[in-house]
């Protein structure tokens, strides 16, 4: 019999096989003091690109306010246990009804994570003789989701509606051959990685010859799009077409916690049935009525989101000027692709921090294809004229580093002191 434990230790996987050279520095590493446009990292300051901070609310005072105050009333334990059993609370009812309200919905379900809520939600919606239709880049969170169904799913090329009305069209001659079942499609508002926005028009529009329905993921949307911010169905004119709308509190909220809106029937269909609600506790006062004070500032402040997007059409128009591919993005997040291998870009990840103080993530093989290196960078309503500046200076001079084959290494350099 093999030892779990041996076989694990024999292979760390794919980005584990690096950590004892990346761990603290590419890998985990610590950003400190306030959150904003510039941290500390490693005791030097840096600009900062790879927070979710889209509108700045992370240290608004009214929201930080809103925070303390909920703390000290409340603690971080109430309410107690379950929603279902204990742990509701008219706070929980007032941010639903005011999520729903926002986004067009009948009813709206709290998930205490985004990731868990989505997972558990696929799982509560479908059984094993549906089927699922998604989209090949979705989100992590929810293959894994697709990982726990037990009926079929066929994927589609990323926003390629020829193939996405193929796969509906296999998906309903099963359904037609088993004589029972539904399709649910998945796709999001916005594709965290290149920033494109799904087609969701397209999509819906396949409905007059597939009778299926609709999850929108959009946590990236969700306050950057549309005219109020409700998020790409409001930005391409489709929230009524979407069945139930996802995001999560972790981007424009900068919070935690997530929800679901759709039909009043559907939602109380969830409430009553996902289990990672049923069987966890509930999301901790503190961080409900911080959300219903992030909600009324996103609602009341179109200004945040109109300096998001200043900021982020000035970084990606600064980019562009200077001769780099940021992709297909319609959104505020903004991918800058690169040719290179992994030793090259840790080298310029570590020139940008240490000698421009720019922090901003990266993403190498095997998440993408070997010779590809994507920087991702998030800009915020926080940003400034200056740190946009300078962060399309440094890129601008890496590159020519790197076209000069300046960081051609030989491996991850050692970064020890960073433990």
């Amino acid at each position: 019999m093999a030892d779990i434990f041996e076989r694990l230790l024999k292979n760390y996987g794919p980005i584990g096989q690096h950590r004892e050279r990346a761990h603290g520095y590419f890998a985990f590493p610590k950003l400190e003091g306030d959150i904003g446009s510039r941290m500390m990292f490693r005791g030097k300051e840096k600009i900062v690109w790879s927070l979710n901070n889209y509108l700045g609310l992370a240290n608004h005072p009214e929201v930080r306010k809103a925070d303390a105050d909920a703390s000290a009333e409340f603690g971080l334990a109430y309410p107690m246990g379950a929603r279902m059993m204990s742990g509701n609370s008219n706070h929980h009812e007032q941010l639903e009804r005011e999520l729903a309200a926002f986004e067009g919905k009948e009813d709206a379900i709290l998930f205490n994570f985004g990731y868990q809520g989505i997972m558990s939600m696929i799982d509560a919606l479908c059984s094993r003789h549906d089927v699922i239709v998604y989209d090949a880049e979705s989100h992590a969170c929810i293959i894994d989701g697709l990982r726990m169904h037990p009926g079929h799913r066929f994927v589609f090329k990323h926003n390629d509606i020829e193939d996405c009305e193929k796969q509906l069209a296999r998906a309903q001659s099963l359904i037609d051959k088993q004589n029972a079942g539904g399709i649910l499609l998945i796709t999001e508002g916005v594709f965290g990685m290149a920033g494109d926005q799904g087609k969701l028009g397209e999509i819906a529009a396949l409905r007059q010859k597939y009778p299926f329905r609709m999850l929108v993921d959009d946590a990236h949307g969700f306050g950057t799009l549309g005219k109020t911010g409700a998020g790409a169905g409001e930005e391409q004119g489709v929230q009524d077409e979407i069945d139930i709308y996802f995001s999560t509190f972790a981007k424009s909220m900068a919070s935690i916690g997530a929800f679901a809106a759709g039909p009043k029937n559907i939602i109380d269909y969830i409430r009553y049935n996902i289990r990672s609600q049923i069987f966890a506790k509930s999301l901790p006062m503190p961080l409900v009525i911080g959300n219903l004070k992030r909600l009324e500032l996103l609602r009341n402040h179109p200004e945040l989101k109109d300096k998001l997007w200043e900021n982020a059409l000035k970084l990606q128009n600064g980019l562009k000027a200077k001769g780099f591919d940021i992709g297909k993005t319609d959104s505020v997040v903004t991918p800058v692709y690169m040719k290179g291998g992994v030793e090259e870009a840790t080298a310029m990840v570590t020139d940008l921090r240490e000698n421009y103080n720019i922090f901003c993530s990266i993403v190498v093989y095997p998440v993408i294809p070997k010779g590809h290196i994507i920087y991702r960078l998030i800009p915020t309503a926080v940003h400034t004229d200056e740190e946009i500046s300078l962060t399309l200076t440094a890129f601008e001079e890496t590159k020519q580093k790197l076209d000069a084959g300046a960081y051609k290494v030989s491996e991850i350099p050692e970064m020890s002191e960073a433990r």
